[in-house]
């Protein structure tokens, strides 16, 4: 019996991988800023430009659960392309939707493709690494794709400084193309065929099952959703806090959003160089359990009415950062022991997670009333989630990188 020894992998593919996996933050950000004038271009109330968030949501769940499946049967080349071409019909159809409706209906369209970007991409890690190396790997994957976030709410502001809103799906659209093209030139295909997978879709059914009932996955992958709740309520959750509670404007806030996200992407690029030496298991713990002391002085702080900034931000930071470690390792643990379907489990985690953290955002949206309460509340259950996962988690040996 052959055993499969990944190959090693040119120094710029973890920043291809990125390139592929923003696609699915920097369609979410980039027009939130347009919220007020896509409701006026449609004459609708306000508010109700949420509608077309909430369909995107929804078909970045349903196409992660579909896309690993797909990648596992065909390759990774294959299914990325046309994730990234349905990506751009979407994003045609944004740019000339009629109403409010139809640009709901084109935005889930578009989640659906993008989410092969999301999906695949771990997919690839986990095809030419394995345990610390993946780490290591997703961890330079989070450098790219955590600029997406902090760069698109502003992109799109400046968009709309000098252009209407649907320019900005213009541009989406030609980044998806980009993508494409990319995709089709550049990428190597990581699945050989004879490592590819035909199952029917109770097959595969019955697969999705396996692979949730299996503890080291499963573990790894509730641990990863804790962090993702946690970090979901912290996005919902902290501009009416800054803004409404604190009285800051909007350049204040997003220096302040600017500095968490620096946070992140510094951790997850230490976590590279710390991994070596603590190793991936020792990490996670130590991580999880230094986030849910973050999330308890947030709480403290929060619940007796200090109404000091600092106080609110520092604590903030560290949570944040840590969730620069909890990503890359979570999924490198939870895709430890499924070479075979890396596809497959990578689309499970990642719907689990997006489904998570989802519910985090609806929480914490009932909850807002201006005080950092509500954020806090939330951030601190998912963390002390994680840890009690962190409990019960199977910790395999991983071979150093």
């Amino acid at each position: 019996m052959s055993i499969h020894i990944p190959p090693k992998h040119p120094t710029w593919l973890p920043s291809l991988l990125g390139l592929f996996i923003a696609v699915g933050p920097a369609a979410t950000d980039m027009y939130l800023p347009a919220f007020p004038a896509v409701e006026a271009t449609f004459g609708t109330a306000s508010g109700t430009a949420q509608l077309t968030l909430a369909t995107w949501f929804a078909g970045l769940a349903i196409g992660q659960i579909t896309q690993g499946t797909l990648s596992d049967r065909f390759g990774r080349r294959i299914p990325l392309m046309i994730g990234f071409i349905v990506f751009s019909i979407g994003m045609l159809g944004c740019a000339l939707a009629p109403s409010l409706t139809a640009l709901a209906v084109f935005r889930a369209f578009a989640a659906f493709g993008a989410s092969a970007g999301m999906v695949i991409a771990r997919a690839i890690v986990r095809d030419l690494s394995e345990g610390q190396a993946a780490a290591i790997m997703m961890s330079r994957l989070m450098l790219v794709m955590g600029v997406a976030p902090i760069l698109a709410p502003t992109l799109g502001g400046a968009i709309l400084a000098f252009a209407q809103w649907r320019v900005i799906f213009w541009i989406l659209l030609v980044y998806g193309c980009i993508c494409v093209v990319v995709a089709w030139k550049i990428l190597p295909e990581t699945l050989p065929p004879e490592r590819r997978i035909r199952l029917s879709l109770a097959g595969q059914a019955s697969r999705y099952v396996m692979i949730f009932r299996e503890k080291t996955f499963l573990t790894h992958a509730i641990m990863g959703g804790c962090s993702t709740f946690c970090m979901f309520a912290y996005l919902a959750g902290c501009s009416p806090v800054f803004e409404i509670g604190f009285g800051l404007n909007p350049s204040e806030f997003a220096l302040i959003f600017g500095l968490c996200a620096m946070a992140l992407i510094a951790c997850s690029q230490l976590n590279a160089r710390l991994l070596p030496k603590v190793g991936l298991s020792e990490m996670l713990t130590l991580i999880a359990r230094i986030s849910c002391c973050g999330t308890i002085v947030l709480v403290v702080v929060a619940f007796s009415g200090i109404h000091v900034l600092w106080a609110v931000i520092a604590p903030l930071v560290v949570v944040i950062g840590c969730q620069g470690f909890n990503n890359a390792n979570s999924t490198a643990g939870a895709l430890s022991r499924h070479a075979g379907h890396a596809g497959s489990a990578s689309a499970l985690m990642g719907t689990f997670q997006f489904s998570l953290g989802a519910s985090s955002g609806l929480l914490v949206g009932l909850l807002t009333d201006g005080t950092p309460r509500g954020m806090a509340a939330l951030m601190c259950c998912g963390m002390v989630g994680a840890v009690i996962a962190d409990r019960f988690r199977v910790r395999p040996e991983f071979r150093r990188p």
